[in-house]
C-alpha cells in the first residue's frame, strides 16, 4: 500500500507540474498575441487603413515593390527603379485613406 501511495503521489506531483507548466505558456503565448493584434491594430489606425490580413499583405507587398525600387536604382536602372516606384506608389495610395 505504501507504494501504491507514492507513486499516487508522484502522479499528483508530475500532473501538477505539467498543468503549471501549460497554463503558463498559455498565458505567455496569450500575451504575445494580444501584444502582436494592438501592434497591427496600431500600425493600421496610424496608416488610416483597415487591420484586415488583406490590407496587411498588401502593405507588405507595397514596401517590397519601394525596396525592390531602391535596389534597381541602386544597380543604376532608372527604368526599372521607376516601374517599380511607380507600381510600389500606387498600391500604398491605394491601400493608404
Amino acid at each position: 500500500m505504501q507504494v501504491e501511495s507514492f507513486f499516487e503521489w508522484l502522479g499528483k506531483a508530475v500532473g501538477a507540474l505539467i498543468r503549471v507548466l501549460v497554463e503558463s505558456l498559455s498565458g505567455l503565448f496569450g500575451l504575445i498575441g494580444s501584444a502582436g493584434g494592438h501592434f497591427l491594430d496600431g500600425l493600421a489606425q496610424s496608416l488610416g487603413m483597415q487591420p484586415t490580413l488583406l490590407g496587411l499583405i498588401a502593405l507588405v507587398i507595397g514596401l517590397a515593390l519601394l525596396v525592390a525600387a531602391g535596389r534597381a536604382f541602386k544597380r543604376r536602372s532608372f527604368v526599372g527603379g521607376a516601374i517599380w516606384l511607380l507600381l510600389g506608389l500606387w498600391l500604398l495610395s491605394w491601400l493608404i485613406q
